[in-house]
């Protein structure tokens, strides 16, 4: 692969985004587009890890939403005494007093539900890495399929013609690349690091939304 595809590929990997219409069989031409993002979420390996976490962490997710409501409830009371002391134009360094408890009280909320849900997301984190490990190989194999000798991100993309949609073809190749991953990431692992031993794909066993977002 020359260093030209090389850079476009590796720009449509950091560049991922919506696309609109659908994939034909048709050759594209020497140009294509293709949505990193929608073709992880596409691929079997991730919808089927998707069930899995749902199912393996329900209590944990169950617990979040639970204390979220929570926070939620004991914040509306503070927000609308805010609202109605600005309404009757309430000393501005009282509001300011009640702001920054607001804020204080949220922050804090967000940092006990991230501690909740901390081995959720890093779960999930491995299961996405273990399918990106194997993008790449997948935008070359579906690039050479479809006589693509230029990949583009569609962030970079103001018209599209659905030939040139290769995104569906990327998620076939993941299909074949890296049928299934594991959801239990070994102990010494933490995001990005790709390559470390226990990280590579697992073999086939038994992942609903894209990419990638935390609950």
């Amino acid at each position: 692969m020359n260093s030209k595809k090389t850079m476009l590929i590796a720009a449509a990997l950091l560049a991922p985004g919506a696309l609109v219409g659908g994939v034909s069989q048709a050759q594209v031409n020497g140009v294509a587009v293709v949505d990193p993002d929608g073709a992880v979420a596409g691929s079997n390996a991730w919808k089927a890890a998707a069930g899995q976490l749902q199912t393996t962490y329900k209590a944990t997710l169950d617990q979040a939403e639970t204390r979220r409501q929570a926070i939620s409830t004991e914040l509306q009371p503070l927000v609308t005494k805010l609202q109605n002391d600005q309404k009757a134009n309430v000393a501005q360094a009282q509001l300011q007093t009640q702001l920054q408890t607001i804020q204080s009280k949220e922050q804090a909320g967000n940092a006990e539900l991230q501690r909740i849900t901390a081995p959720y997301v890093r779960a999930r984190a491995y299961a996405i890495e273990q399918i990106q490990q194997q993008l790449k190989a997948a935008i070359d194999a579906a690039a050479a399929r479809k006589k693509a000798s230029i990949v583009f991100g569609p962030n970079d993309v103001v018209h599209l013609d659905p030939a040139g949609d290769i995104t569906a073809d990327v998620t076939t190749e993941l299909n074949r690349l890296v049928p299934s991953v594991s959801i239990a990431p070994p102990a010494n692992w933490q995001p990005g690091q790709q390559g470390q031993a226990g990280a590579a794909p697992a073999a086939p066993a038994p992942a609903n939304t894209k990419q990638p977002q935390g609950r």
